[in-house]
């Protein structure tokens, strides 16, 4: 009989020291996963911690695009960390986490992932400094078989979507981790650094470069966070109400730079509109970028670049209210997955309906139905799905327009006053946090007091023409043929313009 109790003492004895063991092991430090989990680009982002500031001391030069320096990064781990990835392209010579020196390994798949590995695991809930120091040439270098570096003759740009950073400096690449930034690059004295937010100084360190100095003080994504180098012409001006307003505009604009600086100049009155109907402005400062580089145009927080081409006809005051609408819209409020890109695009191209209203050029009701009417049925544009368009489509014009014909469907159900209240509400809970579409409906839902599934359902996730216009109207008959207001023209060149940021 006592032997019977101490074998089932020792027995219990063992099973206790096993469950210890077991939550001990449980509970031992582990990797980061490789990839945040987005449906759309499986590598983009990593797992296991989230980052409050990157500071980046660089120097760049043109003539052999080279580009050395160091990233430092301030995060905080969310699980227990026994090593973490980067988003990184760029050859790298060493590596720090908490001031000790870290391993690290890069990717050979062409990924662009960093291996980090500190010298001692990271516990949840600890804040790291990570100091990146890398040399390189980003022209030269593929991620997932392309180059988001853009080298131009007398300099070179960071501009890309849906990423660009790991071609300059080593990130959490996902809009999910938004961060403060302090971007410092050196460039010849001949020419200029430009980045997002405010130029804080420019300084002289030794002859014949300058060092230019930006602050984002505002969380900012990281396909957001962009850097043109060349030789433009920079104007340092202030919106009326006191924010630092830069410009810049290519040397090599030619005939096109007239048309650019008409459209850009005008960034702050058309900013001050789309706050009166989205909420305050979300930032620090405004700007704009006109640059022969590109052949589309990206919302950079605060900073818009536009590619040159966008303006060869004239002035375009339809891309900047785009643009601008993004501010709010894609980067205030950031997606969640890159197949929720409905919440950046159908705003931002609504916002051009609205502007075009402000002008007199046609109202939003108009638009609406002129595209709903233009666009036959068996066309392939009502077979690309707003809410998820699928990576190869994610820029197609149907996401911008039929996108827009969505929002428009939504305030024709709810009528101005909630519509307004409903958009302007989403800014101020989602303010620099990223989201999902079924988030804004159910605040769609709760503010206007209707069921409104079958609506987003029809505009955003079914294939095929809806039956009826986002103004309740039936299609025109074949033999009539609607009139185009007379916004349309520049609001469709400008959407196939903007689908080209995708034609890698």
């Amino acid at each position: 009989m006592r032997s019977k109790t101490r074998a089932g003492f020792a027995g219990l004895t063992a099973g206790v020291v096993s469950v210890l063991l077991a939550g001990t092991a449980a509970a031992a430090p582990a990797p980061g996963s490789i990839g945040i989990g987005d449906p759309y680009y499986p590598h983009a982002g990593n797992g296991g911690y989230d980052v409050a500031h990157y500071d980046l001391r660089l120097t760049y030069q043109p003539s052999t695009d080279l580009l050395s320096g160091a990233t430092t990064i301030l995060l905080t781990a969310t699980q227990d960390l026994s090593a973490f990835n980067l988003d990184f392209g760029l050859k790298v010579s060493s590596v720090r986490v908490g001031n000790r020196p870290a391993k690290f390994a890069t990717s050979t798949d062409g990924t662009g992932e960093l291996t980090v590995t500190p010298a001692s695991p990271l516990k949840k809930g600890q804040t790291a400094t990570v100091v990146v120091a890398y040399a390189d040439t980003p022209s030269k270098v593929k991620i997932d078989g392309f180059t988001a570096w853009k080298k131009t003759p007398d300099g070179a740009l960071a501009v890309d979507e849906p990423q660009s950073a790991a071609w300059w400096f080593p990130s959490n690449d996902h809009p999910t981790d938004l961060a403060t930034y302090d971007v410092s690059v050196e460039v010849p004295n001949d020419v200029a650094a430009l980045s997002n937010g405010t130029l804080v100084r420019k300084t002289v360190q030794r002859p014949g470069w300058t060092r230019w100095n930006w602050r984002s003080t505002k969380p900012q994504a990281t396909y957001l966070t962009s850097l043109e180098v060349g030789k433009f012409e920079v104007n340092e001006q202030t919106t009326p109400d006191g924010k630092p307003f830069i410009t810049a505009y290519g040397a090599d604009l030619g005939e096109s730079l007239g048309a650019a600086k008409a459209s850009i100049e005008r960034t702050p009155e058309i900013t001050e509109f789309l706050a009166s109907k989205f909420g305050p402005y979300p930032f620090e400062a405004q700007g704009g970028v006109v640059t022969t580089g590109i052949t589309f145009a990206l919302e950079n927080q605060t900073r818009p670049v536009y590619g040159a081409r966008a303006f060869r006809s004239g002035s375009n005051t339809s891309i900047v209210a785009h643009e601008q609408a993004h501010q709010w819209f894609g980067d205030s409020v950031t997606l969640g997955k890159w197949s929720e890109i409905w919440l950046n695009e159908g705003f931002a191209s609504y916002g051009e309906f609205l502007w075009s209203e402000e002008t007199g050029e046609g109202t939003a009701d108009e638009l609406a139905q002129y595209i709903y009417d233009s666009v036959p049925a068996e066309d392939p544009f009502w077979q690309v799905l707003p809410a998820d368009p699928g990576a190869d489509n994610q820029f197609d014009a149907a996401v911008y327009d039929r996108g827009a014909l969505a929002v428009h469907a939504l305030r024709k159900a709810v009528g101005d006053d909630t519509f307004f209240r409903i958009l302007q509400t989403w800014q101020q809970v989602k303010k620099a946090k990223s989201a999902v579409i079924p988030e804004f409906i159910a605040l769609a839902e709760k503010i206007s007091g209707k069921p409104l599934y079958d609506l987003f359902q029809t505009w955003l996730y079914t294939k095929g023409k809806p039956a009826a216009s986002p103004n309740g109207t039936q299609a025109l008959r074949a033999a009539v043929a609607p009139v185009a207001p007379k916004s349309y023209a520049q609001i469709k060149a400008t959407h196939e313009f903007l689908a080209e940021r995708h034609a890698h």
